[in-house]
C-alpha cells in the first residue's frame, strides 16, 4: 500500500472539512428547535393530513439524525489526522491506501478488513 504524501493529506483534510461544512449548512438539526416544536406543526385537519404531518416530522428527524451521525464520522476522521493515525486501518493497523481514502476520506478500515466486516 502506498503511504500518503503531505499534499494528499492536506487534500483529504480539506475534503473532510468541506463535507462537514456542507452538512452544517444542510439544514437545522431537530435538536436545535425549541422543545416540543416539530418541523411541521399539526393543525386540526383530517386523520390523513395528521398522518402525513407525522410522516414528514419522522422523515425530518431521521434526516437530522443521519446528518449528525455523518458529521460525527467526519469529525472523528479529522481528529485522526490531528493525532497522526489517519490512514491506518483500525483493525489490522496497515495503511488504508491513498486511492481508498480519496474515494472515502472518512474510511476507517482497509479494503480487506472492510470486506470482512461486511460479510459478518
Amino acid at each position: 500500500m502506498e503511504t500518503l504524501s503531505p499534499e494528499q493529506l492536506g487534500l483529504l483534510k480539506s475534503m473532510l472539512e468541506q463535507r462537514l461544512d456542507a452538512l452544517a449548512h444542510a439544514g437545522p438539526p431537530v435538536a436545535s428547535t425549541p422543545a416540543g416544536e416539530l418541523p411541521v406543526s399539526e393543525v386540526e385537519t383530517s386523520p390523513l393530513d395528521r398522518a402525513t404531518v407525522r410522516l414528514l416530522n419522522d422523515l425530518t428527524r431521521e434526516a437530522a439524525a443521519q446528518r449528525a451521525k455523518e458529521a460525527q464520522v467526519l469529525r472523528q476522521a479529522l481528529a485522526r489526522i490531528e493525532d497522526g493515525c489517519y490512514g491506518e486501518c483500525e483493525e489490522c493497523g496497515q495503511p488504508i491506501g491513498a486511492s481508498r481514502l480519496l474515494a472515502r476520506p472518512e474510511a476507517r478500515l482497509c479494503i480487506a478488513c472492510q470486506m470482512r466486516a461486511e460479510r459478518r
